[in-house]
């Protein structure tokens, strides 16, 4: 066994690693942070002036002012990503459960068929989608935003993992379920969506994520200025003249607020066990 005195002293450098990492981390959101702050003349200034002075709050009001529809596309992203994470979790669940726990034909060979799916890029099959959406009416509007990335890649990867998680859960649960005189429905929605807790945990994150900062499919899809999401909202703030950093910087860090409540909502149960979960 380890003596104390050397217990302490790896515990301490693991601790100061682990600080000068986060630390090496948090730089470039700190400098986003303090450039949202300064005066536009100030930004470029050598040296770098990391604490603003003075302190401009009245850039993010001027975020405002420089974008009206700023408030519109930032509630555009935020309900697109609210939908788009429910919605991948829900059918990630059904799916999940129908290829863990209940047996039909040829399962393995569909969930493979499946699984081959997350191997096609966005990017081969977005001119495809393109036109059949524009045949069928649907451009200019949230629906290609919304509802091809549950069925997509991100929306496999979501059967894959609830599949993953469900199998973990001991059949004795099932036939306890089943005993009780539980249906397969009872059994999934009293039984397994409970336990499912950090594994949608895990999931929402990716997804929220993914869908937040999402720029390619709205950049195709959106005409109009008021559908836009943030990530095409904040490229307005670059045009010939160039690029209002201030303004960008503050955008940026409202834009950054909702990923970072989504992540401390659901850190408890994203770093707990999922198998341990199962067997409680």
């Amino acid at each position: 066994m380890r003596s104390r005195p050397l217990r302490f002293f790896m515990d301490g450098a693991r601790y100061a690693l682990l600080t000068a990492v986060s630390l090496v981390v948090l730089i470039p959101f700190l400098w986003m942070l303090t450039t949202s702050l300064k005066d536009q003349t100030k930004i470029f200034q050598f040296p770098p002036q990391w604490w603003p002075n003075p302190i401009v709050w009245s850039n993010y009001a001027d975020v405002f002012k420089a974008q009206p529809q700023f408030l519109l596309q930032y509630w555009n992203s935020l309900y697109i990503a609210l939908l788009v994470t429910a919605g991948t979790c829900l059918v990630g669940a059904l799916a999940g459960f129908a290829f863990a726990k209940i047996r039909f034909p040829l399962r393995n060979l569909w969930f493979l068929v499946l699984l081959s799916g997350m191997m096609i890029p966005n990017e081969v099959t977005i001119i495809p989608n393109f036109i059949w959406f524009s045949k069928l009416g649907l451009i200019d509007i949230h629906f290609p935003l919304i509802v091809p990335p549950m069925l997509g890649a991100g929306g496999i990867f979501g059967v894959f993992l609830l599949r993953q998680f469900y199998i973990t859960i001991p059949k004795d649960i099932d036939e306890a379920a089943e005993i009780d005189g539980c249906t397969p429905w009872q059994t999934f929605w009293k039984i397994m969506i409970p336990m499912t807790a950090p594994a949608f945990a895990t999931l929402a994150i990716f997804t929220f994520l993914n869908s937040w900062e999402d720029f390619l499919d709205p950049l195709i899809y959106i005409n109009s200025s008021h559908l836009f999401t943030l990530p095409i909202a904040m490229r307005l703030f670059t045009d010939t003249a160039g690029t209002a950093w201030h303004l960008l910087m503050a955008a940026s860090v409202m834009a950054t607020v909702p990923l970072l409540l989504v992540f401390f909502l659901a850190q408890q149960k994203f770093v707990e066990g999922v198998a341990t979960t199962g067997l409680k």
